[in-house]
């Protein structure tokens, strides 16, 4: 999704329904969705290799994680997705990926 996020920002949030125009709202998009998940899969990455930071860096990626899913939860009371994809398919996403990162510390 982050290498996704850098190349093609509008298409990565067309399924959202999210218009991208300009150069600033592009640069916004590779910033959250690429740079910043290309940095969260790389400080994974540094985790399987260090010890040290192990614990930390995947509390950390699992607490975002399920931070998302509950934004997504708080936005269900406001707004009511029209379909399955892609806002329910990207809680259970977050949802499942942050209880495999958390449970894998326990």
């Amino acid at each position: 999704m982050g290498i996704y996020g850098l190349a093609a920002p509008a298409a990565l949030v067309r399924p959202f329904g999210i218009q991208v125009s300009g150069p600033n709202a592009r640069s916004e998009v590779r910033a959250v969705y690429g740079g910043f998940g290309l940095a969260v899969a790389g400080m994974l990455v540094v985790a399987l290799l260090d010890d040290g930071i192990r614990r930390g860096a995947v509390i950390a990626v699992a607490v975002a994680l399920a931070g998302m899913a509950a934004g997504r939860l708080i936005g269900r009371v406001f707004d009511r997705p029209a379909a399955f994809y892609p806002i329910w398919f990207y809680f259970w996403v977050e949802l499942v990926l942050a209880a495999i990162l958390w449970f894998s510390i326990s």
